[in-house]
């Protein structure tokens, strides 16, 4: 039985993790695969961050093999991301991104502290949904993969994966609305009434999920957002193994990914599990975004 949250030896649920969540139990199980996939595909990965865990690992920690203390690159991932879709059998996913340790050095815990577009070189999503979908880029482009459960292989589906220039999809927990700054209120507002200067018709759609909220926009086009509010000032999406491998995932794929102040791949990461306002999409549908935000006030709002 995989459903429900996490338990521990003495049948209560663990305690919360370090994002202050309860953990399910595929929260645990596929925190796991993912620590092992990565430490032991290769001799690459030196070390990995989790979304489920405090502090990042060295691979030699996880295998328990000081033969694994050696590689030029350090792994993060979310491992299942949306997990309280889970009981209710609604699309979840994966997410992770791959950094080279900076010229002159050795990956260690300081490699995971530096910019996207420094140190990226990799990532990709994996959606769980009707299908199962690989989404991956090398930084050359993005390419889609579709499990074939009969014969237990990824056939490349979605070749040179690219994101339409404007899009009628925005993807936002509008149940926060009114705990969004004005220019994000704004913006919303200017989509249901028509007025966006993107001029397609929108519609709402909304998963609760990551991965199948951005697959969807980038598929179709339009724009994913996860703002600041009131009691999140930051956002609640993870800068290093959330907002930086999706947008790089739809930089690649023409899109763009902001702030609302500034590209989320020029964000200098102070901690592990920074949190940073997120908005990914169509290139134009997030440029106007960014408009408002130059063009409103943060402080009329919350």
């Amino acid at each position: 039985d995989l459903y429900g949250a996490a338990l521990g030896p003495d049948g209560l649920p663990l305690d919360e993790n370090v994002q202050g969540e309860v953990q399910q139990k595929l929260d645990v199980v596929c925190n796991t695969i993912m620590l092992r996939a990565f430490c032991g595909c290769s001799s690459s990965i030196a070390a990995v961050a989790s979304e489920e865990e405090d502090l990042p690992r060295t691979c030699c920690d996880v295998m328990n093999d000081s033969a694994f203390a050696v590689g030029d690159y350090v792994a993060v991932f979310d491992p299942i991301d949306g997990s309280k879709n889970i009981d209710s059998s609604l699309p979840v996913g994966t997410v992770f991104g791959i950094y080279k340790a900076a010229p002159g050095t050795s990956a260690n815990a300081d490699s995971f502290l530096q910019k996207g577009d420094d140190g990226l070189v990799a990532a990709g999503y994996c959606l769980y949904s009707a299908t199962t979908v690989l989404v991956v880029t090398l930084g050359s482009g993005v390419d889609g993969f579709t499990l074939d459960p009969d014969k237990g292989v990824f056939l490349h589906t979605h070749e040179d994966i690219r994101i339409p220039k404007t899009g009628p999809i925005y993807s936002f927990n509008e149940a926060n609305f009114h705990h969004f700054s004005h220019p994000v209120r704004q913006y919303l507002g200017s989509l249901k009434e028509g007025s966006s200067a993107v001029g397609a018709r929108s519609s709402a759609r909304y998963v609760g999920a990551l991965v199948a909220d951005v697959h969807n926009v980038l598929i179709n086009g339009g724009i994913y957002g996860y703002p600041a509010t009131g009691n999140n000032p930051d956002g609640k999406l993870r800068l290093l193994y959330e907002c930086c491998p999706m947008a790089m995932i739809i930089e690649e794929a023409g899109g763009a990914a902001s702030t609302g102040t500034g590209r989320i791949l020029d964000v200098m990461p102070t901690e592990i599990h920074q949190r940073v306002p997120t908005f990914v999409g169509s290139i134009e549908n997030v440029f106007e975004l960014d408009q408002f935000h130059q063009y409103y006030d943060d402080d009329e709002s919350l």
